[in-house]
């Protein structure tokens, strides 16, 4: 194990992805017990659904002492255009891997199948809106990306809370590698996302970011410079954020 720091962000690197994943866990979890020791807390959690996040969720799932019964759970996109009860949707994917596991007493997702995304977007907005992120559990894109905030539509002082974009084909491509979908030509083109202003609000940001194929995109966000054409390099301006990386995703980085 090292560690680094990059402006205000601190940095983990770990062998392997299993270890990436038990660290992680470990400090969301201390820090969920933390807010859920708060008088009358309900913290309000954001979630990545990614293949990146596999190792992560199982641990958190198997933390001992968190009451989930008193969790709000969120997460951060989805695409537009998935028929109901499609295995291929983000909230589908986290009711296997967390949700349907753990059992939080509250969770929202967006609707994948809406024909007024702007809308249902404007309705996600309000329940975010309504109480704030207390802890923002992300992921990174090869392309830099937090949520599907890819660099072409990234803004870190968005006004809106979630909204309606179309996705990167760089993004659209992971989503083949990582086997989400068979082909680009099955995965959608529009998607709903949390904005980088809802995410950067978020009071504990904790990014799992393991495997070769981030090694890129590590490497911009820790060394690069904090733009939108690495949407990721804003972590490093918030005053509560961690990364666990594993060895193959730090290659590309300056120690």
């Amino acid at each position: 194990m090292s560690e680094l720091q990059r402006d205000r962000l601190h940095v983990t690197v770990f062998a392997d992805r299993a270890a990436v994943g038990h660290a992680a866990a470990g400090h969301v979890a201390g820090r969920l017990r933390q807010l859920l020791a708060e008088d009358g807390k309900r913290p309000r959690l954001l979630f990545a659904a990614a293949a990146s996040q596999v190792e992560f969720l199982d641990a958190l799932c198997r933390a001992e002492g968190i009451d989930w019964s008193r969790v709000d759970a969120f997460h951060m996109d989805e695409y537009v255009g998935l028929p109901r009860g499609d295995e291929q949707a983000f909230g589908a994917w986290l009711d296997r891997h967390i949700f349907d596991i753990v059992h939080p007493g509250r969770v929202e997702k967006l609707d994948p199948t809406t024909a007024d995304p702007a809308a249902e977007c404007r309705r996600y907005g309000r329940l975010l809106e309504d109480g704030g992120l207390d802890l923002a559990l992300v992921g990174i894109g090869e392309n830099g990306h937090v949520a599907f905030n890819d660099p072409h539509v990234a803004d870190f002082e968005d006004p809106e809370v979630v909204k309606p974009v179309l996705i990167d084909e760089t993004s659209r491509a992971q989503q083949v590698r990582d086997g989400a979908f068979a082909t680009i030509d099955l995965v959608p083109r529009l998607a709903m996302t949390v904005t980088m202003s809802t995410i950067l609000a978020a009071r504990t940001i904790s990014a799992v970011v393991p495997g070769p194929t981030k090694a890129a995109a590590v490497a911009r966000t820790l060394d690069g410079p904090i733009e939108v054409a690495c949407p990721a390099s804003a972590l490093r301006r918030h005053p509560d954020a961690a990364m666990f990386i594993d060895e193959a995703a730090a290659s590309g980085i300056t120690h």
